[in-house]
């Protein structure tokens, strides 16, 4: 086994669709919703990891997310749902990441669509398979 494929993530697939999304949405309010779901998901991402995050480290990525969500303009559903999955995020373990991230995928697919929902649909369904 490679070093590459052990650092390997499940969710991996989710973060690289939305950086893609990302790229080929123009600048506005759709491209900051979609890159704060890239940032959700990427804190999701580290929520999930085994050996779990040490308090201080996940007290310091969601405080970040909080800081950086706050500066950005996305639609009001959106923003609503991302502080509700912050709030989630905060409880710090692979099971609080899996609800934020199912909860997510509703109202991001009224406000970005589909291309956006999909991407953390799949996240969310690793997430929950993940969760003991």
């Amino acid at each position: 086994m490679s070093d590459e494929s052990a650092l390997a993530r499940p969710w991996e697939p989710a973060a690289v669709a939305l950086a893609d999304l990302l790229s080929r949405t123009p600048r506005g309010s759709k491209r900051d919703g979609v890159f704060a779901l890239w940032l959700t998901v990427r804190v999701a991402l580290d929520l999930g990891l085994a050996p779990p995050l040490p308090d201080r480290a996940r007290k310091r990525r969601t405080g970040a997310l909080e800081k950086r969500l706050s500066s950005l303009t996305v639609p009001a559903p959106l923003r609503r749902a991302l502080t509700a999955a912050l709030a989630q995020l905060q409880g710090g373990d692979a099971a609080a990441a899996a609800l934020a991230l199912t909860q997510l995928v509703a109202p991001v697919r009224d406000t970005l669509g589909d291309e956006a929902a999909d991407p953390i649909a799949l996240a969310a369904r690793v997430a929950r398979s993940s969760v003991p």
